[in-house]
């Protein structure tokens, strides 16, 4: 009898999961190998500011929930402890906290992920991650536009100024 309520509570843990995965916009499988009680606690404070979820969960109930989501490809990434991050709101902040987490941290890795419902390397992530953020960029449009606002104005003073001058 305690193996079927070990094997139905699993089954509800696979099946969380992967509602989980299915709902997100962004789901990372990092290694946390060699790092500290004191950085993870760090690292959940600077993901909850995302609404991101940070769990450590068995690989095997990881990978059950993989498989029901058809996200096979990452299964060779559940190789030793893995953390899985999840996020149904906002990508780019996740990935951005987690790549910096990695750089600081030698030992933490960035296995791989789903972002948007596309499975993503390592590399990919790690590129996506060193983009301004959506704020970084608009102002960044907003300013070339107002520099070539300016300019335009300045040159319609001028042919005003020139054209009084010669009237």
């Amino acid at each position: 009898m305690a193996n079927k309520k070990i094997i139905a509570q699993k089954e509800k843990e696979v099946n969380e999961l992967a509602e989980k995965i299915k709902a997100s916009k962004i789901v990372l499988l990092t290694d946390y190998r060699g790092i500290t009680v004191e950085d993870v606690t760090k690292l959940r404070a600077d993901l909850r500011k995302t609404n991101s979820e940070y769990k450590v969960i068995k690989n095997n109930i990881t990978r059950r929930a993989l498989e029901k989501c058809e996200y096979t490809e990452l299964e060779n990434l559940l190789e030793g402890p893995t953390s899985v991050i999840i996020n149904n709101e906002d990508y780019l902040d996740t990935a951005k906290i987690i790549y910096e987490f990695s750089k600081k941290n030698d030992f933490y890795k960035i296995k791989g992920g789903i972002i948007e419902g596309k499975v993503m390397s390592e590399q990919e992530i790690i590129t996506l991650a060193k983009l301004p953020s959506k704020d970084t960029l608009i102002a960044m449009l907003a300013g070339a536009l107002l520099g070539n606002i300016s300019k335009l104005a300045v040159a319609l003073n001028e042919v005003r100024a020139q054209k009084e001058a010669n009237a």
